[in-house]
């Protein structure tokens, strides 16, 4: 049996299927993970935010309170949906909930953002960038696209929320009304 340490290695490397881990093949492999020759390709914030996905699930899409935005990446099939419940007083997101169907980028980008505009207004969620989560998670160009996407669904989210609403919520968002001068 293989330690665990080299079977979790070798579930982070990408082996063609056409290669077959035959009896031969893992003496090779136990040396190659005890000298480091192993690399990983994800740094440990995406491997923690896959593995640990936080904030996964759904809320009542027909809640006033809630915006849905569905976002997703043709050219390489991911899809995301990530959900924010409002807070009508404080105008500050109090809930935040994703469901990813996609790489192990698109999930971690999807989990950190729900991590960081939870607590916000809408506003300040609007104001961040795929390239502060691309920064945050150490994603390399070929997965920038996954943050692109998180940043989508961001603004797909509070767009919703706000079809819904025919007065913004309490908070920056409210413009109040002057009194009327009476005649």
């Amino acid at each position: 049996m293989l330690p665990r340490s080299i079977i979790n290695t070798a579930k982070r490397t990408i082996v063609p299927s056409s290669r077959i881990l035959t009896p031969r093949l893992l003496p090779i492999i136990s040396h190659a993970a005890k000298s480091n020759v192993f690399t990983r390709s994800y740094h440990e914030k995406v491997i923690d935010h896959y593995e640990n996905p936080r904030n996964v699930g759904t809320l009542n899409k027909d809640d006033s309170n809630v915006g849905t935005g569905l976002v997703g990446a043709p050219a390489c099939g991911d899809v995301m949906r990530l959900q924010i419940k409002v807070d009508e007083k404080t105008g500050k997101i109090e809930e935040v909930k994703f469901k990813t169907f996609g790489c192990g980028s698109a999930i971690a980008s999807s989990s950190y953002a729900t991590e960081i505009i939870k607590g916000k207004t809408l506003d300040e969620a609007l104001n961040i960038k795929n390239a502060d989560i691309a920064k945050e998670l150490s994603l390399p160009p070929v997965k920038l696209h996954c943050s692109m996407l998180a940043e989508d669904a961001i603004k797909s989210a509070v767009r919703d929320y706000k079809s819904k609403r025919r007065t913004p919520t309490l908070g920056p968002d409210v413009v109040t009304a002057s009194p009327v001068a009476s005649v």
